[in-house]
């Protein structure tokens, strides 16, 4: 699994692009005057919706039964390996071809297995992301058209005010849908 910041990165990363496009022509028709500009920080935005808990939670109990099949596959070869290293000089050669095939067997089909989890992971991840960007992309939008907000930035800002930071705002709103499932 990856660290909980590069998780926050890309989701940042992936809320940008869709964000500024959205957003810039109405700055563009609203002139320098009068601009109205915002900041959401996408970190508190994952940290605090119920949403990315929730997400998080299904992932981790998808993975975790997946992850415990895989630990009584290996358990079975590590059983086999102890078999043919304790019994071996007792069984004939065929009988220790048998088993050193079955173990091989085995070990590949735990590699692909391994394999197969990991990119069930990562695009299982993904998709959840991508979901968890739309409605924050959603929400987003509402706001900056409910107060009239010309611009909103969420990487790269030196500094900001609190005055104009509207994460709070997209949270309570990500909060609100999410009890009305």
């Amino acid at each position: 699994m990856r660290p909980r910041r590069l998780r926050f990165l890309l989701f940042a990363l992936a809320l940008l692009p869709v964000l500024l496009p959205v957003l810039l022509p109405a700055v563009a028709a609203a002139g320098a005057e009068g601009l109205k500009i915002a900041v959401i920080d996408p970190n508190r935005i994952v940290e605090e919706s119920p949403q990315y808990e929730e997400a998080r939670r299904t992932l981790s109990t998808e993975v975790a039964e997946r992850e415990a099949e895989l630990l009584d596959q290996q358990d079975s070869v590590d059983q086999l390996t102890v078999k043919l290293d304790r019994d071996g000089p007792l069984m004939s050669e065929d009988e220790i071809k048998l088993l050193q095939t079955d173990i091989r067997a085995r070990k590949r089909r735990l590699r692909y297995a391994r394999a197969e989890l990991q990119e069930d992971f990562a695009l299982r991840q993904s998709e959840l992301r991508t979901k968890l960007v739309k409605q924050v992309e959603e929400v987003v939008r509402q706001i900056a058209k409910e107060q009239d907000i010309d611009l909103i930035v969420s990487e790269g800002v030196v500094y900001f005010s609190e005055r104009i930071d509207i994460s709070a705002q997209v949270v309570d709103r990500l909060k609100e849908e999410f009890s009305k499932r």
